[in-house]
């Protein structure tokens, strides 16, 4: 049991084998991936492939992160939201609701992407 303070109280819960970051019994995290043992996927989120997941990272709700993204430092990805190819999100920024960041875009600092937001190829917001 682990609880991630949002709100739901302790739930089922494991270290992951690749990092030993703590996910959600009902979140999916890949083996392949690496989530850091500050870093927490809880819900419904999905982690696959190479991806990456550290520092005090969190992903949560239904988003999921592939390839080789990486999510990093403070950074939140959550609700709908995807990451995927080799981008990343740092710092304090959020990435929310239905946003898709991808390519080798890089969201970071204290940005937020939400709504039906798109942030593609080599853009840096």
């Amino acid at each position: 049991m682990y609880d991630f303070k949002d709100g739901n109280g302790p739930v089922a819960a494991h270290q992951h084998s690749n990092g030993g970051g703590w996910v959600a019994d009902t979140a999916k995290v890949a083996d392949t991936a690496y989530v850091g043992p500050d870093a927490e996927v809880f819900g419904n989120a999905q982690v696959f492939c190479n991806a990456w997941v550290s520092d005090n990272a969190r992903v949560c709700g239904d988003a999921m992160v592939s390839g080789n993204a990486q999510v990093s430092d403070n950074a939140r990805v959550c609700g709908g939201a995807m990451v995927s190819g080799n981008a990343q999100v740092s710092g304090n920024a959020w990435v929310f609701d239905t946003a898709w960041v991808y390519g080798n875009a890089q969201v970071y600092g204290n940005a937020q992407v939400s709504g039906n937001a798109w942030v593609s190829d080599n853009a840096m917001v």
